[in-house]
């Protein structure tokens, strides 16, 4: 095995030995974008969302999105929303089944501040251009694909879209965006910098679902809010097990945040050691709603290689304390467990190879024609297939909803997940049916901004305050 790859599994070893004794962790009040307490208190590399996708307008790639730093105020000058410089940015494939990255798109990021001591501006005059000299805080990045001890540079001193700090600094935001979407060697591309929050909910799901009689509802929570964006586009071929996207249509995906320890010095601080995974996110809302309290910090450090190995998930998904919640608050009892169908929705991908009890074959690796299934392990992890023919008009239900493109096959910008998953834990990917008192879900059916038709797809940042939204 490649040393890379024994690294990984080490790792996986020790965060699932944390979990085991992870009761002596602090608890804390879960919410988006904010699912730990330990990473909350380190926004600018908490993973908040991954989606994935055949690109809509070039059915030939899979474009790859991932967001960090969430809830980002757009006035929230006067430094805004840099990358983090000692972090190492990861999206994760695993093509084969066997819960270790194939690949790994990995982004480090180098910050040239051209303030010194003049001045506490971001910038100094309208912002035409993201060469244009008024710009005074720039960050430029490095892509590397890493396959085991094999590393690739993809994108040397890519630049990173800059915060944008307003409609009289940035007159015209697109254009810049345009300007820090690059090329890849191989038919992709990149786009790295801020973007308008992709997901849309109404985030009082937290005070006791909606209030406890769904009156709480229809408010998207998110509105206006930012996020920093990396958006890839890459060829189904360089995604899929032996680069054969018709034999091997299934991959994994996965982002997660490495960082080094600080040493602190007064009025320093240097990165040292190793690199050691702080954050990770798949699915969405696993960490948040799936977990309990006492292990959110350690499932940040797990890799997907040991999910199989922690009895404290598993136990999380085969009896999740949302159905639970669900039957206290609003009399809907829950499904029986153990939950098999949760199981092969979060951990196996669906399958009738794996003897789960949703009879389809939808995105499972174990789908993949070269896939050995001796080495398959159950992982969490986004997965998608890639064969799905693009739906024209996407149902915002995904699966439950009769389109087999939308989520968990993948996800889309569109896919309302937070309906979908509360379906889902309420047993609709069993029936085929959705429980009737909780189909209008939160009423937040769509994003407050446009998506685009072309890549990156996402909304551009919004400019002004949320509080006037």
């Amino acid at each position: 095995m490649p040393t890379g790859n024994k690294q990984r599994l080490r790792r996986g070893a020790i965060a699932a030995a944390v979990i085991a004794t992870a009761a002596a962790i602090p608890a804390a009040q879960a919410s988006s974008h904010r699912e730990a307490p330990l990473i909350a208190a380190d926004p600018a590399v908490d993973n908040t969302d991954v989606y994935a996708f055949t690109s809509p307008d070039r059915p030939d790639t899979v474009t790859l999105v991932a967001n960090w730093f969430g809830l980002q105020e757009p006035n929230g000058g006067p430094n805004f929303y840099p990358w983090a410089t000692d972090a190492r940015y990861d999206l994760n494939i695993d093509a084969d089944g066997d819960a270790v990255p194939d690949k790994t798109f990995r982004f480090t990021f180098k910050t040239d501040d051209r303030r010194g001591t003049k001045t506490f501006l971001y910038n100094n005059g309208p912002v035409t251009s993201i060469n244009d000299d008024n710009l005074l805080f720039r960050q430029n990045y490095d892509l590397e694909l890493v396959e085991g001890n094999k590393t690739t540079p993809l994108v040397r001193n890519g630049r990173a879209a800059p915060s944008n700090t307003g409609p009289a600094s940035f007159p015209n935001f697109a254009a810049i965006r345009d300007q820090a979407t690059a090329k890849i060697p191989g038919g992709g591309q990149v786009y790295v910098g801020p973007s308008e929050d992709s997901f849309f909910l109404d985030l009082r799901v937290f005070d006791l679902l909606y209030g406890g009689n769904l009156k709480e509802v229809n408010q998207d929570t998110l509105t206006g809010y930012n996020v920093n964006t990396i958006a890839l586009q890459l060829p189904k071929t360089v995604l899929a097990l032996k680069g054969d996207p018709k034999r091997n249509p299934v991959i994994g995906v996965w982002s997660d945040t490495e960082k080094r320890t600080l040493k602190l010095d007064p009025g320093k601080a240097t990165p040292q050691g190793n690199f050691v995974q702080v954050s990770r996110l798949g699915n969405p809302l696993v960490n948040e709603v799936v977990s309990s309290a006492a292990v959110k910090d350690a499932f940040n450090g797990l890799e997907p290689v040991g999910d199989a190995k922690v009895q404290a998930l598993l136990d999380r998904v085969n009896d999740p304390e949302l159905a639970r919640l669900i039957q206290q608050i609003y009399g809907i009892p829950a499904p029986k467990t153990p939950r098999a169908d949760l199981v092969e929705i979060f951990l196996t991908g669906i399958t009738t190879k794996a003897g789960g009890p949703i009879k389809a074959d939808l995105n499972s690796q174990l789908n993949n024609a070269d896939v050995d299934p001796k080495r398959f392990q159950p992982s969490e992890m986004l997965r998608l297939n890639m064969s799905t023919p693009v739906t024209k008009e996407p149902n915002r239900l995904g699966v439950l909803g009769g389109d087999l493109q939308g989520f968990p096959n993948g996800r889309r910008l569109t896919d309302d997940v937070v309906d979908i998953e509360i379906q889902a834990v309420e047993g609709a990917a069993l029936t085929g049916k959705l429980v009737p008192a909780l189909a209008k879900g939160d009423k937040v059916d769509k994003n407050n901004v446009r998506f685009g038709d072309k890549f990156p797809y996402v909304g551009l940042p919004s400019n002004r305050a949320v509080n006037s939204n």
